[in-house]
């Protein structure tokens, strides 16, 4: 059994804001040690209750969309060096999956999502606190090529989904989580500097488990 508990990283940040991008260079630097990567979108709420319309009326971007008890849980256990479960959320009927994903427990876990950092129970599980900082118009843009080319969506689609709901759910719940963070990157995956600063501290707390 290791004395050390994994490192937990949050990365938090408006939608298009370059969190995956983040998170995947950290991965990247950290290749050769124990990583592990979950996303907060897999823990969408169970909706198999509800009727499929009712379903499409779900605010993805709203706190009270994602699942964070069954969340909190899973991190408790990789902390703990136990291995998970990951639901799999199917986007196509908007309920979770009868699917999960096997997690074996790594030494480095980031947990990546818009709302990582507003809950403050999730908060405290946390080493370091990650919040990616890009403006608004270069959300939306990225936002619209991955919806239209990934998702099949149109751009009038995604022009009401934004102004009906990521955009007000970003001023409400995920900027103000910002003040949360220990870091704040600006501009991405893009900011090389401050990507290699979360790195060498990264490294820092591995050394001193290892002491």
């Amino acid at each position: 059994m290791n004395d050390r508990k994994p490192i937990v990283i949050g990365i938090a940040g408006g939608t298009g804001s370059g969190k995956t991008s983040i998170a995947a260079k950290i991965m990247k630097t950290f290749k050769n040690k124990s990583v592990l990567l979950i996303q907060q979108d897999s823990y969408y709420k169970d909706q198999s209750h509800l009727t499929f319309e009712q379903r499409l009326l779900t605010n993805y971007d709203h706190p009270f969309a994602f699942d964070n008890e069954l969340l909190m849980k899973q991190i408790n256990q990789l902390r703990n060096y136990e291995a998970i479960e990951v639901p799999v959320y199917d986007y196509v009927h908007h309920t979770r999956s009868h699917q999960t994903v096997h997690v074996e427990p790594k030494e480095v876990v980031i947990l990546e999502g818009i709302l990582v950092l507003e809950d403050s129970r999730l908060r405290d599980l946390m080493d370091i606190k990650i919040f990616v900082d890009t403006d608004a118009d270069i959300r939306i843009l990225r936002r619209m090529i991955r919806d239209i080319e990934e998702r099949g969506r149109t751009v009038a689609s995604v022009i009401d989904q934004y102004l009906s709901a990521v955009r007000p759910m970003h001023i409400k719940f995920v900027e103000p989580s910002k003040a949360y963070a220990d870091v704040i990157i600006p501009e991405g995956g893009k900011n090389r500097v401050a990507i290699d600063l979360v790195a060498t501290k990264i490294e820092m707390i591995l050394e001193e488990g290892d002491d």
